[in-house]
């Protein structure tokens, strides 16, 4: 009996994406148990809402910063040094801070040290990339996908902890064990990895470079990547799916609770079929759309994205089998967009600069991401389906730009085999 081609991509993988996909479960297990209680720990040691959201907006605004400065560092350090060195700033440190916080200066102090992340997001995706096999891609991304969506299995442990042992000494234990497994799995991840070959370009091209004198050069390559059609649809892409997660995510919970009246202990059983539908989606769907060339599957999943919200803003009051039926069509396309997407991201940025184009882009993200938070609120107030009616807008925007980008890659690709013949 042959093996799943998941299964064998898994088995095969060699250098630095075996580092990387194998790893990910230290990261996404200790990560899952804590995040959900993180609001409810700070209120229970006593911070205020304003002092929660002014250590999220404090957070925000580094990680513009840190965002920007991603590139130079990734350039200048090298990928692999990069990720080791800041996925111990940005995880390990916060989770020990957290862990003995007492006041709202302890977690503004994380808060700041875990904006850090948006460093070693950049030099990871090159490290994970840049030296893979470009037809293991899709594959590779959903073992990733498939890594964070099996451990979200186990948030519900916390729970039971919870109930045994009280909420403060339960999150201060995880944010311990949290601390540990981080750097167990940012130092595995170095040892199991090696440099990059274009980390080594970059490494010694900047090496009697300021930081200042790199960023300088950022200028041309933002020109240049304003002349690259494919990878400012890209861009726009990527741009549509981070302003609607953050709208799904912020108000989802509150239409479902408010307009629909779900009761709210009841709400933990939509994202475990959203995990399990993905689970299932990845393993049986996907191996047969990975090697498809990204304009269909990509259009097709924003246009059932589309479904899915038109389905959750004309839900009947109570109605779970319809909710059900919103969350399982947002899980098939979830399941289909992010892997595909990771990969149309990889193909149409420039190799060359892979590291600053995805600062520049990540800056550009967060920047225009951030006001959508208020606008979506406010439309909120006025009516529980409206920050869903801008999801929808997004993602007909989001399918025209698929389309696109779809026709300039093959255009470029019959150009390419043109003249090669």
């Amino acid at each position: 009996m042959n093996d799943h081609s998941l299964i064998t991509t898994l088995r095969s993988l060699r250098g630095n994406p075996r580092g990387c996909v194998y790893t990910e479960p230290l990261w996404g297990i200790p990560f899952n148990l804590y995040s959900p209680y993180i609001s409810i720990y700070m209120i229970a040691l006593g911070l205020s809402d304003k002092q929660i959201g002014l250590t999220v907006s404090v957070s925000w605004g580094f990680q513009i910063i840190l965002a920007l400065l991603s590139g130079v560092v990734t350039d200048k350090l090298g990928r692999r040094l990069t990720t080791l060195v800041f996925d111990i700033l940005a995880w390990s440190i916060p989770a020990l801070i957290s862990a003995f916080a007492q006041n709202f200066w302890y977690f503004l102090a994380a808060g700041i040290m875990n904006s850090f992340w948006r460093i070693t997001l950049n030099s990871w995706s090159c490290l994970l990339v840049e030296d893979a096999d470009q037809d293991q891609l899709v594959d590779i991304y959903t073992w990733i996908h498939i890594a964070n969506v099996m451990v979200g299995f186990i948030a519900p442990l916390t729970g039971i902890l919870i109930g045994v042992f009280s909420l403060i000494p339960t999150i201060r234990g995880l944010y311990i064990f949290a601390a540990v497994m981080f750097t167990v799995k940012a130092i595995t991840t170095y040892r199991m990895t090696e440099e990059t070959g274009q980390g080594k370009i970059r490494r010694h091209a900047t090496r009697h470079q300021s930081a200042f004198s790199v960023l300088r050069e950022y200028r041309g390559v933002l020109q240049e990547l304003l002349r690259t059609p494919q990878t400012l649809y890209t861009a726009g892409i990527m741009l549509v799916i981070s302003i609607t997660t953050l709208i799904s995510g912020s108000f989802w919970p509150i239409i479902v609770t408010e307009r629909l009246h779900i009761p709210a202990q009841n709400l933990a059983v939509f994202p475990f079929v959203k995990s399990a539908v993905m689970l299932f989606f990845f393993f049986v769907i996907m191996p047969r759309i990975s090697q498809m060339h990204f304009k269909l599957p990509l259009t097709l999943g924003f246009l059932g994205f589309v479904i899915s919200n038109v389905i959750l803003i004309t839900a009947p009051d109570q109605s779970y089998f319809i909710l059900i039926i919103s969350v399982f069509l947002e899980a098939c396309c979830l399941a289909a967009v992010n892997p595909l997407m990771d990969k149309m991201v990889v193909l149409t940025i420039d190799p060359t600069e892979r590291a600053r184009i995805q600062s520049i882009m990540y800056v550009c993200i967060i920047l225009i991401t951030s006001p959508f938070g208020w606008i979506a609120g406010t439309l909120s107030t006025l009516d529980k389906g409206l920050p869903f009616l801008l999801n929808i807008v997004l993602f007909v925007i989001g399918a025209v730009l698929i389309y696109l980008a779809g026709n300039a890659s093959q255009e470029r690709l019959a150009v390419e085999v043109a003249a090669s013949q």
